[in-house]
């Protein structure tokens, strides 16, 4: 396909962002920066957490993840349905209850300033870390099928990419970003969706055939049995549920779209429609990855494979879209884009908002709006800088499919969070000494690495996978444990 109209639909797409932002950021004030006025309705919300959730990394690791993993990913969707009930029932009445701007500040409340800037600061990796690698698959997708033939530097896309979402945040914030999620996941659930019907209009073969097609081949396995693999199907469904517990219901970005909605009620009612819909989309998804392999053994098409003669799963789609036709090509750049907008936007506005109320606390300083809207913008700004030096550094190191490395991220840098929220909320009388908790929190996930690295030898051949979070979440509370002392709590 011709690079030129990839660049086109690109522009198009952009500019639809910028009519959407133009028209949510008028009138807009720090309030509507940070909070979106509480005004948010609660459906547009949870449509648009879709998007947000799913990110690029989803898009295509999940589908090109069927060539080696089969369907069981599932178990670990079905796992999220059970965080997204724990979200719903624990941890958004705490946040609505002490009106929370940043979650982190819950932290301070519970624990002293020291455990709540640790708290933030994990955040801020985690998220810098996981989602500037969503948005480097972006990136790295329209640079090898754009840019690198035009010689154009690996950089250049990248830099493009972080500015535009930072202009169209820059005043709006997460305001902007409820509404601009709902353009992402109606463009990213389609490209899905088309890219699937037309391989099996192609093929003349109905969904149902596909996959007994697919399940004859053995892609459909949805559990594996053996306790010793890495997705054994029970702790991916236990993963799963503390994925997203921390990755959603600790996470910044997630909460500060939730605490947009005017009440508590609508809140709850977003985040369990989110979880229902999730699992549907996924399913999608899945399927998608069944169509893109069974295209490829029909047609005799070559999959994507790296200097070793190894398929690379996050090429299979690309790939496979592009060699269709220019239909599935522009679906899917539309899609890719979408992904990759809707996981950085959020984020970047979270983590603006972080720092704001977790370091500089705007919230306990008499600074007037103007001296608010300068500073915060200054901190926009770093943290795009940032973002942008992150997506640049991790391009030597793609080797392998990046949804087991945003999980990696996750495990070690939300672990943390896990133990410091869970004693928090069930350990009533027992105060932690707030200096030892930086400390607590950079061994946990130290200690938790060594028992991944060694566990077949440790643990009669069961390897460790994505329940590492659960681990060092554990690791984190025991230590809490350790360094507290009995004594009545106010902060529930």
């Amino acid at each position: 396909m011709n690079a030129t109209i990839i660049l086109a639909v690109f522009v198009l797409y952009t500019v639809l962002l910028f009519v959407i932002s133009y028209f949510t950021a008028r009138k807009s004030d720090n309030n509507a920066f940070f909070r979106g006025n509480k005004s948010s309705p609660w459906f547009v919300v949870a449509y648009g957490m879709i998007g947000a959730s799913l990110s690029g990394v989803t898009f295509m690791s999940v589908p090109g993840g069927v060539y080696t993993g089969q369907f069981t990913y599932m178990p670990l969707v079905f796992g999220y349905v059970l965080g997204y009930a724990v979200i719903a029932l624990i941890l958004l009445p705490l946040y609505y209850r002490l009106n929370l701007t940043s979650i982190y500040s819950y932290l301070e409340m519970r624990f002293g300033s020291k455990s709540e800037k640790t708290g933030a600061a994990f955040f801020i990796l985690s998220r810098l870390l996981g989602s500037a690698l969503r948005m480097y698959l972006v990136v790295f997708v329209l640079y090898e099928f754009v840019f690198k033939d035009w010689g154009v530097p690996f950089w250049v896309p990248a830099v493009i990419f972080i500015a535009i979402i930072l202009l169209y945040t820059f005043k709006g914030g997460i305001k902007t970003v409820v509404w601009t999620d709902t353009l992402q996941t109606t463009f990213l659930l389609l490209a899905a969706f088309l890219t699937a019907w037309f391989i099996m209009k192609n093929l003349n073969i109905s969904l149902g055939d596909l996959l007994k097609s697919a399940s004859q081949k053995g892609y459909t396995k949805v559990f594996e049995t053996d306790w010793t693999h890495n997705k054994f199907w029970v702790k991916q469904v236990l993963s799963g549920m503390f994925i997203t517990i921390t990755m959603t219901g600790l996470d910044q970005d997630m909460m500060q779209k939730n605490l947009t909605c005017k009440n508590l009620r609508d809140a709850q009612k977003n985040v369990m429609t989110s979880s229902l819909l999730f699992v549907v989309v996924n399913a999608l998804f899945l399927c998608l990855g069944a169509a893109l392999i069974y295209y490829a053994q029909q047609t005799g098409f070559q999959l994507p494979v790296n200097e070793a003669g190894v398929v690379v799963n996050d090429k299979i789609f690309p790939s496979v879209a592009f060699s269709l036709s220019k239909f599935t090509a522009i679906v899917f750049v539309i899609g890719l884009v979408a992904a990759g907008y809707s996981s950085a936007d959020g984020t970047l506005t979270a983590l603006t908002t972080t720092f704001c109320f977790d370091f500089m606390h705007f919230d306990k300083k008499q600074l007037t709006e103007q001296q608010i809207t300068q500073r915060r913008k200054w901190i926009h700004v770093a943290f795009a800088l940032l973002y942008l030096l992150v997506i640049i550094a991790f391009r030597p190191f793609h080797n392998e499919s990046l949804i087991d490395k945003v999980f990696d991220i996750a495990g070690y840098t939300y672990g943390p969070l896990l133990g410091l929220y869970t004693f928090g909320l069930f350990v009533k009388n027992r105060k932690v000494i707030d200096k030892a908790v930086p400390f607590i929190a950079v061994a946990s996930p130290i200690i938790s690495y060594l028992l991944k690295m060694y566990s077949p030898q440790l643990f009669g051949g069961y390897k460790i996978g994505f329940e590492i979070l659960i681990i060092n979440g554990l690791l984190t509370f025991l230590a809490l444990l350790l360094f507290s002392r009995k004594e009545k709590t106010a902060i529930e």
